[in-house]
């Protein structure tokens, strides 16, 4: 059952990379494209921080940050093994999250984000997200779920 788990981590891993990749080779920074009748909107933006750009001035401390706590969830997914289906399907969608960009934070300096949600709010419209973020944000909050069910 792990090998599924594992699959499902490294299926956003790659859906996320060849998005990210996607973004890079086509579109343009500070431009944006309106999708679902403008709900989703296609932006290109770089994020050296970590969530909403904090730490964006020490870079390379975010970086080794963002690798130790990968390798955290690494191990605990590991260490989880089996245990609890909710809890493994969380740590999965934390886990491919967290690998994909702390992939990004090691080889291009900064993460890919791509896209908004085009809201009235202009502090929400404001942000942008990739698939990685949505992911480590559920999985987290599964994950802690099932610890405080005591499962």
């Amino acid at each position: 059952m792990i090998l599924v788990y594992m699959a499902l981590a490294a299926g956003i891993f790659l859906l996320d990379l060849v998005l990210k990749n996607y973004i890079e080779a086509h579109k343009e920074a500070g431009k944006e494209e309106k999708l679902a009748k403008g709900a989703l909107l296609i932006r290109k933006y770089h994020n050296r921080g970590a969530f909403l750009n904090a730490g964006e001035k020490v870079n390379p401390l975010v970086r080794v940050l963002s690798l130790v706590l990968t390798v955290g969830v690494a191990l605990l997914f590991l260490v989880s093994s089996g245990k609890n289906r909710r809890r493994m399907f969380g740590l999965s969608l934390l886990l491919g999250g967290a690998c994909s960009n702390t992939y990004d934070r090691m080889k291009r300096g900064y993460v890919v984000d791509y896209f908004s949600f085009g809201v009235r709010w202009k502090w929400l419209r404001r942000i942008v997200f990739n698939i990685s973020d949505f992911c480590i944000l559920a999985g987290a909050l599964l994950a802690i779920a099932e610890a405080e069910n005591g499962q």
